[in-house]
């Protein structure tokens, strides 16, 4: 049997709409054994347990890509990442399928390659990178359609708390509310905040951190669609953190620099969201992890 383990994601990071991911230590996995079935799927609802299960579907596209028939195989999912909640459910769904797939063959493929496949399935590299890579990614497409990633060391100093709603916010509400221009002062602002955010988190600095994540780009617009934004942002910036909208929410991330200030957003969120899940967690530096057992 094989199990892979991915870790879940949370891109954008503010300032770093569509490109910027990070890995966190909230950890989904998917098991691959032989079976005398063509396909078997258990750990996920009824509707899922079919052909279309997107684990399966990345299990098919790494099989084909490598020129290998499809295996009879039995697939058991274990997800601890809320699906629609911006901390990259169907990253894992795809990463664990083309690793799965990669490990049944002995793992021709490299993670290199693996990003790009499973950015084809994506549509984007922003939550796959860092669920492949792990630490803090930024990636972009080039002119010859090639995936450039590079990963940011996150200083050990930082602490993250998950906040996730008990509601979803809809990828095609958190789209379509965007403007759909922007201008070149806000670009300026962007790309400059960008990089030192990028800078920031390796130094562990949380003033910069707190100064050069301020987006102007979606979250005064996506924090619309949660409403629980302030309140939420209140309780971290009370324990000396900040706070980020996770991918297109409804998740929301804090950042601090000890597990006191942790603990205390933690604490005081359960205290006035009892029907949230709340995680204290760390930057994951491994992505991806497979075992043959």
């Amino acid at each position: 049997m094989i199990r892979i383990k991915v870790p879940a994601t949370s891109a954008n990071i503010g300032v770093g709409f569509d490109c910027m991911g990070l890995a966190v230590s909230l950890y989904s996995s998917v098991e691959f054994e032989k079976s005398a079935e063509k396909l078997e799927i258990t750990g996920c609802p009824k509707e899922f347990r079919n052909s279309d299960n997107l684990v399966y579907q990345a299990f098919v596209k790494a099989c084909r890509h490598l020129d290998k028939p499809v295996p009879n195989v039995k697939i058991n999912i274990e997800n601890n990442i809320p699906v629609a909640r911006g901390l990259g459910s169907s990253a894992f769904c795809i990463v664990a399928g083309l690793q799965g797939a990669n490990a049944w063959f002995d793992s021709p493929m490299d993670r290199a390659e693996l990003l790009d496949l499973a950015t084809e399935m994506e549509g984007h590299p922003d939550n796959v990178s860092p669920a492949i890579y792990g630490k803090l990614g930024v990636s972009f497409i080039d002119e010859q359609k090639d995936v450039q990633t590079v990963h940011f060391d996150v200083n050990d100093q930082l602490e993250f708390v998950t906040l996730i709603p008990d509601y979803q916010v809809s990828t095609e509400k958190a789209r379509e509310i965007l403007p759909s221009e922007m201008s070149y002062h806000e670009a300026i602002y962007q790309v400059g905040h960008a990089v030192a955010l990028s800078k920031a988190m390796e130094l562990g600095d949380l003033n910069l951190i707190r100064e050069s994540i301020i987006d102007k780009m979606h979250e005064p617009y996506r924090s619309k669609l949660i409403p629980d934004y302030q309140k939420a942002k209140d309780i971290c910036q009370q324990a000396n953190g900040t706070m980020y909208i996770s991918g297109s929410g409804s998740t929301m991330m804090a950042i601090v620099n000890s597990s006191e200030d942790a603990e205390q957003i933690v604490a005081n969120a359960k205290k006035d969201f009892p029907t949230w899940e709340v995680n204290h967690v760390n930057v994951d530096t491994n992505g991806v992890m497979s075992e043959v057992i």
